[in-house]
């Protein structure tokens, strides 16, 4: 049964951002609001690793205090958001969904942490995730449990952010990305996820599993709201080198510029190979959506992928090798079989099979590069197949030609470095959510806010809740 308390849930965090400036509504109700929702429902969904209750009481209420004497912060002062369990949190326990890193209590908070404090918003928990961000979660976790169905997989690795947010337990969530782990979850519990150019995001204060494949990014229930979440964490960062130094565009604004004008390119072949028929329905519908707002759509031939995916893996495994490299050996018996398997792959990859991999990353990047040349986004959709359930996923290490559709439109993206952003782009018979992805040329998430907040001013797939 719908209450006023469910329907303050599943606002936007813009919206919710707005009341509470306005005095409508204080950041102290909406945060006891959530948290009696987190009460009823999270021993179920599982998507929190603990919640910061005491501490977000604080925060709303200083919040609070703030707006009344006219000091307003911006769209997420009193907004309460999740953090994923990856991001250190000042004086909070921060595993890495691990048990080695069980102990580990930061001193300081993550920079993305830092600057969504400094912008005021209310920081309510942190989320469950697999085991350092990897595919598995540790053996002595219970994974998060899909609100929409508790029979379908939730993603990885950033379930627990994806759930929270689908279910209304938070208005949005700091997540990350190495091969798919933003946009599985997005896809899998009808939530858009924004995925920036490596770089875009700093990295100080997030436990790495793969350091040059690691992107930081937002979860929330629209296109403006994860855009918002990404304006307040972006930019350079002293404490990371590898933070890009470039400007960080209004990119809330861009949520108003339209498509009209945009080139909007499709692969027919890439999109279509294998790819079951509703998700194929969907694609097609949206690409009639985003023709009739005028965007231009372009045919092009996107560069094969079987190459970069089947490298994405070595790749991946010599990075968690060197993330890791400090604790395996001491504690390898706390590693699960899974994380442990791919920490060994690597130490075992050869220093010329490892440069080959760069050679031929490298000469992908510029492949896509190229592409967007001529191109302002790419539409694909974001896994093959209908949503999987966990029947399915729960034998999916014995399935390596799942493991290559469900990584055939993601980790090409990690390994290149652009952003992307997934969206809900329909309803299967099932009843779940479809999940589309759209591609932009690196350092242009304007595009990708652009194309997805004119798609979801156009269509109602993103407002479809769980009913709980």
């Amino acid at each position: 049964m719908k209450s006023d308390a469910i329907g303050l849930a599943y606002l936007g965090l813009t919206e919710v951002g707005a009341l509470i400036r306005e005095r409508s509504v204080t950041a102290r109700e909406v945060v006891e609001a959530q948290l009696r929702r987190i009460a009823a429902l999270d021993a179920e969904l599982k998507s929190y690793v603990f919640v910061l209750e005491a501490s977000a009481r604080a925060d709303a209420d200083a919040a609070d205090r703030e707006i009344a004497a006219g000091r307003h912060r911006g769209p997420l002062h009193g907004v309460p958001i999740a953090v994923k369990d990856l991001f250190w949190l000042k004086g909070a326990p921060t595993a890495a969904g691990t048990t080695v890193h069980g102990a580990f209590v930061p001193g300081e908070d993550a920079t993305v942490v830092r600057r969504l404090r400094e912008a005021g918003a209310v920081l309510i928990g942190k989320t469950q995730m697999t085991e350092g961000a990897y595919s598995d979660h540790h053996p002595s976790v219970t994974p998060p449990r899909n609100p929409r169905n508790g029979a379908y997989w939730p993603g990885i690795s950033s379930s627990g952010s994806g759930v929270a947010t689908a279910a209304g337990l938070c208005y949005g969530a700091l997540a990350s990305d190495t091969g798919g782990s933003i946009r599985w979850p997005a896809a899998a519990n009808g939530v858009t996820g924004l995925k920036p150019t490596w770089g875009r995001v700093s990295r100080h204060g997030a436990f790495e599993l793969a350091a040059s494949l690691d992107h930081v990014g937002t979860m929330a229930r629209s296109t403006l709201d994860a855009a918002t979440m990404l304006a307040a964490i972006a930019g350079s960062d002293p404490r990371d080198p590898t933070a890009l130094p470039d400007p960080v565009p209004d990119y809330p604004a861009a949520a108003n510029m339209g498509l009209r004008g945009l080139r909007v390119a499709i692969d027919p072949a890439w999109n279509g190979a294998d790819v079951d028929p509703e998700t194929q329905t969907a694609l097609q519908e949206a690409i009639g959506v985003f023709a009739d707002l005028g965007a231009e759509i372009i045919e092009i031939r996107f560069p094969d992928v079987a190459q970069v995916i089947a490298d994405w893996a070595s790749n991946c495994a010599v990075e968690a090798a060197v993330a890791h490299e400090a604790s395996f050996s001491a504690h390898r018996g706390q590693y699960g079989a899974v994380l442990a398997g791919v920490i060994e792959a690597g130490r075992a990859l050869s220093g010329l099979d490892y440069q080959k991999i760069l050679l031929r990353r490298a000469a992908f990047r510029g492949e896509v590069d190229a592409l967007f040349s001529s191109i302002d986004l790419l539409l694909t959709p974001v896994q093959p197949f209908a949503p999987l359930t966990l029947e399915t996923v729960a034998t999916l290490g014995e399935q390596p030609e799942l493991i290559a559709g469900l990584q055939r439109y993601t980790c090409p993206f990690d390994m290149s470095g652009h952003p992307t952003l997934t969206f809900p782009g329909g309803v299967g018979s099932t009843g779940m959510p479809i999940g589309l992805q759209l591609v932009a040329g690196r350092l242009q998430e304007t595009a990708l806010v652009a194309g997805g907040a004119a798609f979801q001013a156009a269509t109602s797939w993103h407002q479809r809740h769980p009913e709980i």
